[in-house]
């Protein structure tokens, strides 16, 4: 865990929450990126009738430039278990220095993805760099599970240990 000093006393602040402000950035990132593109498609060919009527209609209408809505749907599924960790690791001082490292590597490629995704579209890389992304998340999941079962396994022995009495 990383430890600052804060007026004379110690405060855990974990590393954690900086990856996490940087994939929070890259959500709002996307989504400007999303109103913006889809405004200024509005402005040069403006919408009939029925055009948002269903989500068909509305993709058909942006076409192309939907691809940053199809990103901010992504940055809503596998993200969703990043972000329902964090917490958890928080809560159990279990964000150590390799979770942060993960969450970071993990932070970097979903940008990667999006970045690929909105841009070069290159559907391959994109691939690999999202099943890169889901492997560390998932490193980051048995690494907190295995912390987890060992602080339960510990608390079962203390309980263990205390005389029958008390």
């Amino acid at each position: 865990m990383i430890t600052y000093s804060i007026k004379g006393g110690n405060m855990q602040i974990l590393g954690i929450l900086w990856p996490t402000f940087v994939l929070v950035a890259l959500v709002f990132v996307v989504w400007f990126t999303m109103i913006f593109k889809r405004l200024r498609h509005m402005r040069t060919r403006p919408p009939e009738r029925g055009t948002f009527a269903s989500n068909d209609t509305m993709s058909r209408y942006f076409g192309a430039e939907n691809t940053p809505a199809d990103n901010l749907a992504n940055l809503f599924e596998i993200p969703v278990l990043y972000f329902a960790l964090v917490p958890l690791l928080l809560a159990t001082r279990s964000a150590n220095d390799i979770q942060v490292i993960l969450a970071w590597v993990f932070v970097a490629l979903r940008c990667a993805h999006s970045f690929i995704h909105i841009g070069p579209k290159n559907v391959r890389a994109r691939f690999m760099v999202y099943l890169a992304s889901c492997m560390v998340l998932t490193a980051m999941w048995i690494g907190f599970f295995v912390d987890a079962v060992h602080a339960a396994m510990a608390i079962h022995q203390a309980m263990a240990a205390m005389p029958a009495a008390l």
